[in-house]
């Protein structure tokens, strides 16, 4: 059943695009912290946005122009999917994942692995062993050459997690990741430290990105341009195999209906960007949803979930009629 958010798009007389945007904005106000949404349907060009060019934290959004790259270099001969990588202790870091769940050394997994895990579950240790092996200059590159800006890719994902604890390099280099943990859980921040760290980390400009910038990723990728056939249907394969976010970008979507996304969370940043797949051959939806700020999670998800589904409704529905 549609929800109230919704209705005025089932029964609107004269739908336009202004009246989507309109509930796009109502919906953002929501989130408890200051969001931004871009919304395209790829088949016809119809755009909006909502802060669209501002940028935000990405989180482990960051993970999809890795993703993007990694493609990207398997396509040159750069690197092969079946390649193997062994893992050692150094290899496991903190956040996200399930790579910690298995001893190392002693495993070794493939490329193709690697990159379903980074996507799947955001497995932070994942996405670092990939992002060192196409590098941070391969990423800016790869994202020029799309001819995107507005996304900076400068960190790991361990990195950005200490750096939003206020943690610089020298307190935890060398460190395992379990000598980390240990040194989280000791430390004792002094009183309003954390709040100073939180709010330096939303202000930096580095691993950023503007919801806009994310569609024009989600187009290259989608319209063929951001790798060969095959890889672009390999990444879309990943996308749509997301598990994480389930109450966002697909969480009020009609049952049976496909999202190919990826989340990121950190601090205040709750972010989905990804793809709805309309039924009847209605098309694609590129969407992209970042947040600084939140301080209700559980808010900031349903105004995404809200935002998906009434840029679903409208391109379903009301641009059908």
């Amino acid at each position: 059943m549609l929800g109230l958010a919704f209705s005025f798009l089932l029964t609107a007389t004269e739908p336009s695009l202004e009246r989507l945007r309109a509930a796009v904005a109502e919906a953002a106000e929501k989130s408890t912290g200051e969001m931004g949404v871009a919304i395209e349907h790829l088949e016809s060009g119809q755009r909006l946005d909502v802060r669209g060019d501002a940028g935000y934290p990405m989180a482990s959004t960051f993970k999809l122009p890795v993703l993007v790259t990694l493609f990207h270099q398997v396509d040159e001969g750069k690197v092969r999917l079946d390649e193997r990588v062994s893992l050692e202790s150094g290899d496991l870091h903190i956040g996200s994942g399930r790579l910690d769940d298995f001893v190392v050394p002693g495993i070794s997994l493939s490329i193709a692995n690697l990159a379903a895990l980074m996507m799947r579950v955001s497995d932070n240790s994942a996405a670092d062993v990939l992002l060192s092996m196409v590098g941070l200059g391969g990423v800016r590159e790869r994202v020029r050459a799309l001819g995107i800006e507005g996304i900076s890719v400068d960190r790991t994902a361990e990195r950005l997690i200490l750096d939003s604890l206020g943690m610089p390099p020298e307190r935890t280099e060398g460190m395992t990741r379990r000598e980390i943990l240990d040194f989280l859980n000791a430390y004792q921040p002094a009183p309003g430290e954390l709040d100073a760290a939180a709010t330096a980390f939303e202000s930096d400009p580095r691993d950023t990105a503007t919801p806009l910038a994310m569609n024009e990723l989600l187009r290259a990728i989608y319209s063929g341009r951001a790798a060969s056939p095959d890889s672009t249907r390999r990444m879309t394969e990943i996308l749509l195999a997301c598990e994480t976010g389930k109450n966002r970008i697909p969480g009020l979507l009609p049952e049976g209906d496909f999202a190919a996304h990826k989340t990121g969370t950190l601090g205040g940043a709750v972010a989905d960007v990804g793809v709805l797949y309309l039924p009847d051959g209605r098309g694609h939806v590129l969407i992209s949803i970042l947040t600084r700020g939140v301080k209700d999670r559980d808010k900031a998800e349903r105004a995404i979930a809200e935002i998906a589904r009434c840029a679903y409704d409208y391109f379903q529905f009301v641009e059908k009629e």
